[in-house]
């Protein structure tokens, strides 16, 4: 007789065991000295490159409960793998916000804002919520996924795009490494889009280079090197 199929439950559980397996065996030192190079902690990290975790991942499929499992793991690479996995149209608010409390490096904050949470109908919310918020990556995210949906989201209009450089504005001063750059990622991105932001942009992008503040200055100086050619 033919052994009798798995149950969900336990379909997932060997897919995240094997998952987990996969990665423990194809993590090297050499990949795990060169996340500590680019300021990613390695206690939680096997050593897999993310082009190798893209690629197991499109093995495993989109499987959102398999993408939650491989997250609670707390491992580096698996919660990399979880954004490649998930399904945008499974994806909750809730889910956002607990990853996003979850967020301690700067790729473990983009990956899962420019791989999943754009593709979200929740993004705009998210963004204007985490704009806010005090933790470091917590904060980044809000642009980094602001930057995503500038880049991604062909169908939004101008409006919110255009709102959204006044959070670019009230948050210019923050002189953390990790936020000012995804500000600027994300000043950058709307500028890109059309010619109407790519005006907005500039403008915004001059206000902040003439700033008292360094850390306004150098976003917009910057973003006036990407934008006016």
């Amino acid at each position: 007789m033919p052994p009798e199929p798995r149950s969900p439950k336990a379909t997932t559980a060997v897919i995240v065991k094997e998952a987990l397996a996969w990665l423990e065996r194809t993590g090297t030192k050499k990949n795990r000295d060169g996340l500590a190079r680019y300021a990613i902690t390695t206690d939680s990290a096997f050593g897999v490159s993310v082009a190798d975790i893209r690629a197991h991942a499109k093995k495993v499929g989109r499987n959102h409960d398999v993408a939650l499992a491989l997250w609670e793991s707390g491992r580096y690479e698996a919660r990399m793998m979880a954004s490649f996995v998930d399904d945008p149209g499974q994806v909750t608010v809730r889910q956002m916000d607990d990853w996003c409390r979850d967020f301690d490096n700067w790729a473990i904050c983009d990956t899962p804002c420019f791989h999943l949470f754009d593709k979200t109908p929740h993004a705009w919310g998210r963004i204007a919520k985490w704009s806010s918020r005090k933790a470091e990556f917590e904060k980044r995210a809000a642009f980094a996924l602001l930057a995503s949906v500038a880049l991604h989201d062909k169908k939004e209009g101008d409006a919110r795009f255009l709102g959204a450089l006044d959070l670019i504005e009230r948050e210019s001063c923050d002189e953390r490494n990790f936020v000012k750059k995804a500000v600027n990622w994300a000043l950058r991105g709307i500028g890109k889009r059309n010619a109407t932001l790519k005006a907005a942009s500039v403008v915004l992008s001059r206000t902040l280079a003439d700033s008292d503040d360094r850390t306004a200055r150098w976003i917009g100086k910057d973003a006036l090197r990407a934008l006016v050619k």
